[in-house]
């Protein structure tokens, strides 16, 4: 078993030993020590947008594939809980529904939408029964106006993932921000999710993979922030290109910024542009593959398909390709680690150190 070190000096430092994208046996342990231990996105409050609301779904569907529930209680409280009965284990919603009660359809018992034990049938002889084991497993729910955000064994608070990309762009219109299904896609990628992280977390290839791309935005001027538990590339747009109209009360005001794009560990990308916000989920599924879901709101859609936030296909199309060809060799018994450029891959550097952190 390799013991993960990443130097805190990034002129020093060398990258995550090769096996952390080929081994199972890490595959299977960043389950617990990273992904359960962390937030995830799980949509937003339209889902649930009135009393009684109910809405099943599967977390990181493939990898941890917990099932849980969102629902709005008739007083318009949210709860996030688990959707699967206490009694025998069946599921309790199996699709987007509205009712007063959850009752499960195997054997009927009841709970009520914050997933407090209501009824059992023939269970008046148990002894010590009910108690608080069962109730419906209550997870915690963090929301951002309309942004929801859950976790499955977290010990840090979700502010403290999220805190700085809510206050840096606090002037954007989340409430108003509309999932467009049509605008929204999964794709599969050949790679380990890892890499696929650490491909978006820095702009050091954008001359070099996406032609495109690199005529909206300065290059030059593309930088990286580092946070605690998240990181920000900030893509500052050429001259006459689509950028946002900042306020005076932005630290980036004066600025020509093209796009914010905010990193969140392990997974996360939220990725806003003048026409609204591009949430990019990568889902591990194999040691050599994940799933990344483009969830696409729209704020403003005149601005669609204009500056860098044009072309998210292409772009996408183009960074599989390049981390299908890493993942091929990273297996190479020639290659076991680089090194990092500590002008263009600090947020690589902050992942990695973030990976070796959880994992120890």
């Amino acid at each position: 078993m390799v013991a993960f070190f990443i130097d805190k000096n990034i002129a020093k430092a060398r990258t995550l030993d090769t096996s952390y994208y080929t081994s199972q046996q890490y595959f299977d342990e960043s389950k617990e020590k990273i992904f359960a231990a962390s937030w995830q996105f799980i949509g937003d409050t339209d889902k649930v947008k009135d009393a009684g609301a109910a809405y099943p779904f599967i977390l990181l569907e493939d990898y941890i594939s917990e099932p849980l529930l969102l629902t709005k209680d008739r007083y318009d409280e949210l709860h996030c809980l688990s959707n699967v009965c206490t009694h025998r284990g069946n599921l309790m919603v199996y699709e987007p529904c509205r009712l007063q009660q959850l009752r499960c359809k195997y054997h009927g018992r009841q709970f009520a939408l914050d997933g407090k034990f209501v009824s059992m049938p023939e269970f008046k002889s148990v002894e010590d029964f009910p108690t608080a084991a069962d109730d419906l497993h209550a997870l915690p729910l963090f929301q951002w106006s309309k942004l929801l955000f859950t976790s499955l064994n977290a010990t840090i608070q979700a502010e403290g993932f999220l805190s700085e990309m809510m206050q840096r762009i606090k002037w954007f219109p989340v409430d108003q921000l509309i999932y467009h299904a049509e605008l929204s896609k999964d794709y599969i990628v050949k790679a380990n999710w890892a890499l696929y992280c650490e491909n978006y977390l820095e702009g050091f290839h954008i001359p070099f993979v996406h032609a495109g791309l690199n005529q909206v935005l300065d290059f030059g001027e593309y930088t990286t922030e580092i946070f605690r538990y998240s990181n920000l590339q900030l893509g500052i747009g050429k001259k006459g290109d689509v950028c946002f109209d900042l306020p005076s009360s932005s630290p980036d005001y004066g600025k020509e910024v093209a796009a914010y794009y905010f990193w969140v560990f392990p997974n996360m990308m939220f990725n806003f542009y003048p026409w609204g916000l591009s949430v990019n989920i990568v889902i591990p599924t194999k040691v050599d593959e994940c799933r990344v879901t483009f969830l696409t709101y729209v704020c403003d859609e005149s601005k669609l398909n204009l500056g860098a936030g044009s072309g998210l296909d292409v772009v996408e199309l183009e960074d599989e390709a390049i981390v299908e060809q890493v993942q091929k060799g990273v297996h190479s018994r020639f290659y076991n680690y680089g090194r990092y450029s500590p002008e263009r891959e600090q947020g690589t550097h902050h992942f990695h150190s973030l990976i070796a952190e959880f994992i120890a």
